[in-house]
């Protein structure tokens, strides 16, 4: 741990902007200008813009989307696509349906299709054939293709932006300390100005302006999802998250907040435990090896056994 003196001597540099329609923040601690936080930042941001480009179902240009045109041909690939696709699929099947990365096309129905970036609301041309699922995808690893059995829609949102946040941590590496923060998904490395871990706050879901709990973290991600996120985008009233299995939205759960190596894994295995419920969801999460949080509507807490040593 530093002196005081050396943890007085450090800086702190704070970069903003809004990708993937979040508001993201990066919170650096510098050792002296040799550190160059502006170009760190600049190169941190530019993995959200490639990871949007690539993955988002909002821009009917991007690569994902060009994969709804194709259905039934074998379609190559960027690297990163395949790696996005093949990292859902893997925790669809491991949850059972619960995550499923094939429900874009119910979300769009239900209203969460509006472009962040122009206003516009898209409405993709599909002829659906029935109810679809991660087992009406194949992957060729040898020749990184991507087959859709049936016309779907692609949503990866619960694995993008947690790509993107891990992605630009490799370009803050070697800072003392610092912190991605977007939208509720938060990665932490190093130690803050003080020498300490670094203070993560959990939002009350009922209450905007609260936090219903404070960790301290050192070196993982903190992702929490909510029943109140994108609300006001649905037509239909309803949060984001659906039961796949179902399609229908998830209604016993108000937040569920994971900590988690990466940001990427955070961020699928909350989504899993959200539609899994409270019970099964902590379950879900010991199993998968990390810790996390539930609370319900009527903020009843489930934690996994080792949630309590964050807790400040």
């Amino acid at each position: 741990m530093p002196s005081p003196r050396q943890a007085e001597a450090r800086a702190i540099a704070v970069r903003t902007a809004v990708f993937m329609d979040t508001h993201i923040a990066l919170t650096m601690v510098a050792a002296g200008p040799a550190d160059a936080c502006d170009e760190r930042a600049e190169r941190a941001f530019q993995w959200f813009q490639r990871v949007e480009a690539c993955c988002s179902r909002f821009d009917p240009g991007s690569e994902v989307m060009q994969l709804t045109a194709r259905a039934g041909l074998p379609t190559t690939v960027s690297q990163m696509l395949f790696d996005v696709i093949a990292f859902a699929l893997a925790v669809a099947h491991e949850s059972g349906g619960a995550f499923d990365p094939t429900v874009g096309y119910t979300l769009e129905q239900r209203g969460f299709n509006r472009n962040y970036r122009t206003g516009e609301r898209v409405s993709t041309p599909l002829e659906a054939t029935g109810p679809s699922s991660y087992r009406d995808v194949r992957l060729d690893a040898a020749r990184r293709t991507v087959t859709l059995l049936k016309p779907l829609i692609l949503d990866l949102g619960a694995v993008a932006k947690g790509l993107a946040i891990d992605l630009a941590a490799q370009d803050l590496a070697g800072l003392p300390g610092f912190v991605i923060d977007a939208g509720g998904d938060v990665v932490v490395r190093g130690r803050n100005a003080r020498g300490e871990p670094w203070r993560v706050g959990i939002r009350h879901p009922r209450r905007p302006s609260d936090l219903v709990a404070t960790l301290r973290v050192a070196d993982l991600a903190v992702c929490t999802s909510g029943d109140y996120e994108r609300e006001s985008a649905s037509t239909d009233g309803h949060g984001h998250i659906i039961d796949p299995r179902r399609g229908v939205p998830v209604g016993d759960v108000a937040s569920v907040t994971v900590i988690a190596p990466t940001a990427m894994l955070a961020d699928a295995l909350g989504t899993a435990a959200f539609v899994l419920g409270p019970r099964r969801g902590i379950a879900w999460l010991a199993r998968q090896g990390v810790d996390g949080l539930i609370i319900t509507p009527s903020l009843e807490w489930y934690q996994t056994p080792g949630f309590a040593r964050f807790l400040e």
